[in-house]
């Protein structure tokens, strides 16, 4: 057994072994890179290293990882090396000071292997990409990975791509890209990331400030996890480039992301590729597209569009002066001239952008004109003129039996000025002469009378229930929407700010309520040089300067404002034009000299300086005083 001891970074066989065995073994070796003779010296280079662990571990070297010493780029994806081969790469790779890229895609290492490199990374700091794909690492390689990712500060970019994770696993990496700001492209697609999935990776988006490139194609986030997931990305800061195709986000997963892109301001690059999404899905998408400033591509191919979704995404950019957008690809919807005609004159507004689509040839579907019933124009007709179904017959039914001929009553239908072509005249024969007796009893109109208005009432019910469901099903979604909003806000954003409207209350503490920082305005001076801006001391007492309803506007993304405001993740309201600028706190000072009194909140929520404060105190005590002296002057006249 060969020990690797990182601080050494030495290879050490432990006396148990015998040499004998390790000898009959390495003659057994169908090695492309036997030695001549066992080497009597102690290894020094990487190549020597290499080829002393895979004789201890068993394994074959592979002489690709050989000859591409020294280059900084290793690929050695699809060369089986299995988890011991693993472990021998590991052990040459802690002296290796040369590559910084590591391929080891499809090599089958699992859980055990990727333990190996592991603790190969707790002494190489030079490897600073890794792709570790489709190596069945499962849970327990990703509760390792996690755990390696607390404490790396090399690596920048890491695939994960194909390797079973279930939607637990999610937690791990949550956890540790919640600290762990240098990973800065991480692709997780091909896994089984689902509802907790989603969850734990929109808590991930909300509080990294680090990653910028994230795949999760090929995975399961749809409803719950896909709703989870967007309120993670509705706050998230740093991610540029997104990818969430195959995961059949459907229509309630775009309108979270609808409501997502309205407050995001760092997002270039989405990729929605089938998603099951509708022309449904994309009117909702569009919505949160018309407050959104900064994403310039939108990947939208073989979703279930038409060439209503088409003229929706093209009229977001026409007709909104914020959006950035540049590429849209729907490549599988066909369009009409309209389209091609709306796209020229947005072109000519918007030089940049470019539409792929599958080509002129679409339509929009239209139901055909409802054939209306005989019966019921018949019914509308006599209503209109208040006569009764005897007046109107009475001329053709002298015996008033309500039967008459057919051809009789065809003829003084067709003499009447009832709206019946000839079509909807031989239906209404067929149905009042059901046995073909050549006799129509028109009795059969007044008893169906009550019927179509029970059938006219029973389907307003049904359209009135449809929508119902359809708007409580929105409004379900933007409640679960924010309550993820809610659930995934970073603590560390949130401070203890003094009750907006509370009111002054000398007997008891003052209340106070968790308000997300960036709810808190500019220091608002008082004329006194003491709290002059240049003088700032800690001298000041806040308020809050906007409540949580009222319109915030975002931070800008840059490291410094950055490192003073958080967003306001609970605002529901789109952000500002990005010529304004948004308010921010600049720290939050306590009050050396104690307490002051008790504070009311005031009706604009700005600072107030101790001056002021101190002021309304003394003519509070001059009233209550003046209050005494006429109260002593009233006893004395008694």
């Amino acid at each position: 057994m060969s020990l690797l001891y990182l601080d050494s970074l030495t290879i050490k066989e432990d006396d148990s072994n015998s040499s004998t065995e390790n000898l009959s073994l390495e003659e057994d070796l169908d090695s492309d890179l036997e030695p001549d003779e066992k080497p009597n010296h102690k290894p020094s280079t990487t190549a020597e290293v290499y080829l002393e662990a895979c004789r201890l571990t068993g394994v074959v070297p592979v002489s690709y990882f050989i000859r591409h010493l020294g280059t900084s780029t290793m690929d050695l994806n699809h060369h089986g090396l299995g988890p011991l081969g693993c472990k021998a790469l590991a052990i040459a790779l802690v002296t290796d000071m040369t590559i910084s890229t590591l391929e080891l895609a499809d090599n089958h290492i699992l859980a055990e292997g990727a333990k190996h490199l592991v603790e190969m990374l707790k002494a190489n700091f030079t490897i600073n990409t890794m792709d570790l794909s489709d190596n069945h690492l499962q849970s327990v390689g990703a509760e390792c990975i996690g755990k390696m990712l607390l404490e790396n500060i090399s690596l920048k970019s890491l695939k994960l791509s194909g390797n079973k994770f279930t939607e637990d696993d999610a937690k791990f990496f949550a956890d540790a890209l919640s600290s762990n700001y240098r990973v800065k492209h991480l692709d997780l697609s091909h896994n089984a990331f689902s509802g907790r999935g989603g969850e734990h990776l929109g808590q991930m988006l909300a509080n990294n400030e680090g990653l910028e490139t994230l795949d999760l194609s090929w995975n399961h986030l749809r409803m719950k996890g896909a709703v989870a997931f967007s309120a993670g990305l509705k706050v998230n800061i740093t991610l540029k480039h997104l990818d969430l195709s195959w995961n059949g986000f459907g229509n309630e997963g775009a309108l979270a992301m609808g409501e997502a892109l309205k407050y995001n301001n760092t997002l270039v690059h989405l990729n929605l590729n089938n998603n099951r999404i509708t022309n449904e899905g994309v009117g909702t998408l569009c919505k949160g597209l018309e407050f959104n400033d900064t994403l310039r591509v939108l990947l939208l191919a073989y979703n279930s569009l038409t060439v209503e979704g088409a003229l929706a995404l093209v009229n977001v950019v026409k007709n909104s002066h914020k959006t950035a957008l540049e590429d849209i690809n729907i490549c599988n919807v066909l369009v009409n001239e309209n389209f091609v005609r709306l796209l020229e004159l947005t072109c000519q507004e918007h030089p940049s952008l470019e539409v792929q689509y599958g080509g002129v040839g679409g339509f929009i579907a239209k139901k055909p004109p409802k054939r209306l019933d005989p019966m019921k124009v018949i019914q509308d007709y006599l209503d209109q003129r208040k006569l009764r179904l005897w007046d109107f017959f009475r001329n053709i039914d002298k015996d008033g039996t309500m039967r008459v001929p057919v051809g009789d009553f065809r003829k003084a239908v067709q003499q009447s000025s009832i709206p019946l072509d000839r079509y909807q005249i031989e239906e209404l024969i067929q149905r009042l002469d059901r046995e073909r007796t050549g006799m129509v009893d028109y009795r059969g109109l007044a008893d169906t009378r009550k019927q179509m208005m029970k059938d006219h009432r029973r389907q307003l019910r049904k359209t009135e229930s449809r929508q119902k469901k359809e708007k409580q099903k929105s409004d379900r979604i933007l409640k679960t929407f924010q309550s993820a909003v809610e659930a995934v806000t970073p603590h560390e954003s949130m401070v203890m700010s003094p009750g907006a409207g509370a009111k002054e209350d000398s007997s008891g503490p003052q209340h106070f309520s968790a308000t997300p920082l960036s709810s808190w305005h500019h220091i608002v001076m008082s004329n006194s040089s003491r709290y002059s801006v240049t003088n700032l001391s800690s001298e000041h007492v806040h308020q809050p300067h906007h409540h949580l309803h009222r319109e915030q506007q975002r931070p800008t993304s840059s490291p410094a404002m950055r490192s003073y405001s958080h967003p306001n993740l609970l605002d529901d309201s789109p952000r500002s034009g990005p010529g304004k600028t948004g308010s921010s706190a600049q720290g939050t000072h306590s009050d050396p000299e104690g307490d002051v009194g008790k504070l009311s909140a005031a009706t604009d929520h700005l600072t107030r300086s101790r001056p002021a404060l101190n002021k309304q105190l003394s003519a509070g005590k001059s009233k209550t005083g003046k209050v005494k002296k006429k109260k002593k002057k009233r006893v004395e006249k008694a």
